[in-house]
């Protein structure tokens, strides 16, 4: 049934809200994303005008045959959405819209915003290729198949139906808990929940020793703050995953970039370094590497450790994609966390890569002093972390869903990789000997990759080029495919034609 009053009848004002289309309760939509959808339509096209008065929640209540509440809720979306401003003791008006807020229709400044991005992202010339440019065009609006440089699965691998009961679930619980801070270390029964998964992994922590972060990036963030001074030196993967040098230089650390091989790093490049430069942290991926998604067999982990304690220094270990890894089976999956079990290696973790980026929700595990300090530092950046997020991942870890969705994303990957790296080999692309497991690929395109990411950017297409992904950022033929990304057909065609004319 539709209802025949017209929407906003003019309330008595010399400026009022003129009559718009009728309400309709057959149309699926709900009453309020009707009001709000139908007003600031009108907005935009210039038919409401600023200083109008709307009518009052009253008015409209009693006239269209609606609860207040409903009103309540429409009216408060749009001056929450800049169309409205309540005037105390007086009733709504239309609003002052400024010049980017007030195109035609909300496309409009979606279209601003792209154009934006736009202006800044294709500025491709070699000089701009660095770090930062990867992760301004990893936020662009790009559907996730014209991304296979960027490092997250596409959303409809993931399960935001099982994200969405979770967080619904979570705002039915008790609002007061939603509306204070959270505790310095993270939710406690989270932190018991990962006690349970560290142990599955052979890793004892107890939920003193563990400390939520806002995501791994964080983790590392905070890591890095307590242990390093300007002029230290800090060694990383070469190649690994590239943010982080950034971060660090901007601490005033000095980069070293230790070769990754295909079990793990360089040992006698390693200890040579080690005695040169007397690092303070050494961060390394032991389990799917990024970019290469291989992972460090048992003897190099003892032999990192040795040399640890040897030059007395400290191993932060980044397991973001651990719950990819199926199991020894396939591939070894040695963790120095388990073999030195938090003394002198820090362990990092989080759900960023397998359940929401949105989220946020990463952690750390230490020692139990060496976590006090962190949670302190913490507190001191940003004083806690969102307890929503963090029990959201609780009720999805602790009700077993987590298991079987990992375990699907694991087949899905193995099954999608196969193909792909076939398909890689016969555009002209060289996988070496690729590992059997994982999101990525490190290939060999026989070419500078800055130049081929120009080209693929120029077609709408973000590839990831090798140079980012190590400390001195030269040149490289190398590049980082995300397997789950390569759907389209356009970036075959692209790199068949650019890799065969090369």
């Amino acid at each position: 049934m539709t209802n025949t009053a017209p929407l906003l009848t003019p309330a008595t004002s010399s400026a009022v809200a003129p009559a718009l289309p009728l309400l309709s309760r057959e149309s699926g939509d709900s009453l309020v994303d009707q009001i709000v959808r139908t007003v600031k339509s009108r907005i935009d096209d210039k038919l409401l005008r600023t200083g109008a008065r709307m009518p009052s929640i009253r008015q409209f209540s009693d006239t269209h045959g609606v609860s207040r509440f409903t009103v309540v809720e429409a009216y408060d979306r749009l001056v929450a959405q800049g169309f409205l401003e309540s005037r105390r003791g007086s009733g709504f008006y239309v609003r002052e819209r400024s010049p980017v807020a007030g195109g035609n229709n909300t496309s409009t400044v979606a279209r601003s915003l792209s154009q934006e991005l736009d202006q800044q992202s294709f500025d491709t010339s070699a000089p701009s290729l660095d770090v930062v440019w990867l992760v301004r065009n990893m936020f662009r609006q790009m559907p996730a198949y014209k991304m296979p440089g960027a490092g997250l699965l596409p959303p409809d691998w993931l399960d935001g139906e099982l994200l969405g009961n979770a967080v619904r679930a979570v705002g039915r619980q008790n609002q007061a808990l939603l509306l204070t801070y959270g505790t310095p270390q993270g939710f406690l029964p989270l932190r018991q929940q990962l006690q349970l998964k560290l142990a599955e992994l052979e890793i004892a922590a107890p939920p003193e020793q563990i400390v939520m972060t806002a995501g791994v990036t964080q983790g590392l963030d905070i890591v890095a703050r307590h242990f390093l001074r300007p002029g230290d030196v800090i060694f990383v993967d070469d190649p690994a995953w590239f943010l982080m040098f950034g971060s660090f230089s901007a601490l005033g650390a000095k980069v070293v970039g230790i070769p990754r091989l295909a079990d793990g790093p360089d040992i006698v490049k390693l200890a040579e370094l080690a005695a040169l430069h007397k690092p303070r942290l050494y961060v390394i991926t032991s389990v799917l590497h990024n970019p290469s998604s291989t992972s460090l067999s048992a003897a190099k982990a003892f032999q990192i450790l040795r040399i640890a304690e040897e030059y007395d220094f400290t191993i932060v270990e980044d397991d973001v994609y651990c719950d990819m890894h199926p199991g020894a089976g396939i591939q070894p999956a040695t963790r120095l966390a388990a073999l030195d079990q938090l003394h002198r290696v820090i362990y990092l973790g989080g759900f960023s890569k397998t359940l929401s980026a949105n989220l946020r929700v990463g952690f750390i595990a230490t020692s139990p002093e060496l976590a006090r300090h962190l949670a302190d530092r913490k507190m001191l950046s940003t004083l806690t972390t969102s307890e929503l997020g963090e029990r959201v991942i609780y009720k999805i870890l602790s009700e077993g869903h987590y298991r079987k969705h990992t375990e699907r994303l694991r087949n899905r990957l193995g099954t999608v990789r196969d193909k792909v790296i076939r398909q890689m080999e016969r555009v002209g692309l060289d996988t070496g000997n690729p590992s059997p497991i994982g999101m990525f690929v490190w290939v060999d395109a026989g070419r500078d990759t800055n130049v081929l990411t120009e080209k693929a950017m120029a077609q709408g297409f973000l590839l990831a080029p090798g140079s980012l992904f190590s400390p001195n950022q030269l040149p490289s033929s190398k590049m980082r495919i995300n397997v789950a990304a390569m759907a389209d057909p356009g970036i075959w065609r692209f790199l068949e034609s650019e890799i065969k004319s090369a």
